[in-house]
């Protein structure tokens, strides 16, 4: 739960680099929460729940994501092949690829940091 308030708490960090744990702790509780608002959703009849969640953790998001692609040495810009049918595919492959050892263009390696305490 500390990744994912973590992420929330730097929701317009758009510059450094995100560990792989991150953006999946992230990922996975965003996938939780999501679920249990659609079922929530689903017994009242109306999509507003869901909604209101999607457009709050959009730019959590899309910070994490870009800080992802920083830690394998990709500019934030290669989130736009999202809009492409395959380029999401892509998009995975380099979130779940290892990140950079050294420091790179984007800053320190994020796993030589400690664990955010939250």
């Amino acid at each position: 739960m500390n990744w994912y308030l973590a992420v929330i708490k730097n929701y317009v960090g758009f510059s450094g680099r995100a560990r792989r744990q991150e953006f999946w702790m992230f990922f996975l509780f965003n996938a939780i929460i999501e679920a249990v608002l659609y079922a929530v959703d689903s017994a009242i009849g109306s999509p507003i729940l869901v909604g209101i969640y999607g457009l709050a953790v959009l730019l959590p998001y899309l910070a994490v994501a870009i800080r992802r692609l920083h830690d394998t040495g990709r500019s934030g810009w290669w989130l736009l092949i999202a809009l492409t049918c395959v380029g999401y595919i892509a998009l995975l492959v380099f979130w779940a690829t290892e990140g950079e050892a050294a420091e790179n263009s984007y800053g320190a390696n994020p796993k030589l940091a400690p664990a955010p305490a939250v």
